[in-house]
């Protein structure tokens, strides 16, 4: 039987890692998702225990060549005047979203998908406002309505 906490922590990691990727090579995660593609994000939800006890500049380094990911002109963190997120935490706010759409653990990696390729995600990217440290069911609510309340 499957561990659904374990589950959770390695759809955390997952997720931080896809933002970790996305900052670094300065593209949005719609663009970093296209390019891992949907096996390659299945390998580190699938491994993210392993994957998680290694250096994550390493990991990101070694999936980033595999997918052929080039740096692009996304910068999250240029403009921002204020406490800038860790990758973690933002993971923490993915991991949250997700889990209020679909809490179905065989199914956590085409949610993810779904929803870090999703209007929402350039909303939270904006560290300028509060919606990464709002409410998660308040996040929720908007990413149903499909716009900001």
């Amino acid at each position: 039987m499957v561990d659904i906490s374990k589950k959770k922590d390695d759809l955390f990691f997952t997720c931080s890692l896809i933002e970790y990727i996305a900052r670094k090579t300065k593209n949005t995660k719609k663009v970093v998702i296209e390019k891992l593609g949907r096996e390659r994000i299945k390998k580190i939800y699938d491994l993210a225990e392993v994957y998680h006890s290694e250096n994550i500049e390493k990991v990101s380094d070694e999936f980033i060549s595999e997918a052929k990911i080039e740096n692009g002109n996304y910068d999250i963190i240029v403009n921002c005047k204020y406490r800038i997120p860790t990758y973690f935490e933002i993971g923490k706010v993915y991991r949250s979203l997700i889990l209020n759409i679909n809490n179905r653990e065989d199914e956590y990696v085409d949610t993810l998908i779904t929803v870090l390729s999703s209007w929402i995600i350039e909303k939270i990217d904006n560290y300028n406002s509060s919606m990464y440290y709002e409410n998660p069911s308040y996040i929720y609510a908007c990413y149903m309505e499909g716009k900001v309340l």
